[in-house]
């Protein structure tokens, strides 16, 4: 089993039991485990909390009886906190839900970003769709003239590996040669190094300049993407292009989950699992 675990904030609603059931599934593939955390205003919370819990754990139980699933409660705020529960109990990557503004502690789109900044983990932020059957078969992975987004598909290639998904690379339009040349060099790079772990990849060229985020939506829904692969670039921002639309990639209205990468050494082997 690995030894880096998978972390759930749960607020015991629908959409972080939809996070349960990807945690689950995805530690069920990756032969991993599960921790569901809920963070608490006051000592006084823990004990009553903690019962609640046991809810939760049966729900992940009830999904796969194989993987192991304990609890963590933590007093504080979601901003700070599952930053540093995930740290603590060295996670590989944290699942989240997000809805709208109803709910304990209020997860929608504008305050995810908030937690997920505050991580050097990498998110699986959820809807309302649960992970199917096969698990992550299409990944999106957008990539733009940001040398770091380069190390997304790391990730991204080390998830597909898993599953046998196949990667769908989308670029934007450009029209200066400059730039031109130099994204041809980005995606000459990015077929290069998914071809040589065996990944199956296809590269997508959006067919007009600017609305980026609707047409990398529009291309998700046409390969029925099961994850959008995103990159944070800067403070409070996913995508630095892109910095005014991470909410609507996060929230998008096919509600396929995203995987919000912060830029961090992840090592030599370039993985963020233990095999």
């Amino acid at each position: 089993m690995s030894e880096k675990p998978i972390l759930v904030p749960t607020d015991f609603t629908e959409v972080a039991h939809t996070a349960i059931n990807h945690a689950v599934e995805l530690a069920h593939t990756i032969n991993s485990s599960v921790v569901i955390l809920h963070v608490v205003k006051s000592e006084g919370e823990v004990e009553l909390v903690t019962e609640k819990l046991m809810s939760e754990v049966a729900l992940a139980k009830s999904l796969d009886n194989g993987v192991k699933v304990t609890t963590l409660v933590k007093v504080g705020n979601i901003f700070d906190d599952i930053g540093d529960a995930a740290n603590e109990v060295n996670a590989s990557l944290i699942v989240m839900g997000t809805h709208g503004a109803s709910g304990w502690q209020k997860i929608t789109g504008s305050n995810a970003l908030k937690v997920i900044t505050n991580s050097t983990v990498p998110f699986i932020v959820v809807q309302k769709q649960v992970m199917k059957e096969s698990g992550y078969d299409s990944i999106v992975a957008p990539l733009d003239l940001h040398n770091e987004t380069k190390q997304k598909l790391q990730i991204v290639a080390d998830m597909a590996a898993y599953f046998d998904s196949e990667v769908h690379v989308v670029t934007p339009k450009e029209t200066d040669e400059f730039l031109i040349h130099k994204l041809n060099g980005n995606i000459a790079w990015a077929k290069k190094y998914l071809a040589e772990k065996g990944i199956r990849n296809t590269t997508h060229i959006l067919k007009k300049k600017g609305d980026f985020v609707n047409q990398m939506i529009e291309v998700a829904d046409e390969v029925n993407a099961d994850l959008i692969s995103i990159m944070n670039l800067q403070k409070n921002s996913l995508i630095g292009m892109l910095s005014n639309y991470e909410q609507d990639i996060i929230t998008n209205k096919s509600q396929i989950p995203v995987l919000c990468v912060n830029p961090i050494d992840i090592g030599g082997t370039g993985t963020i699992f233990t095999r």
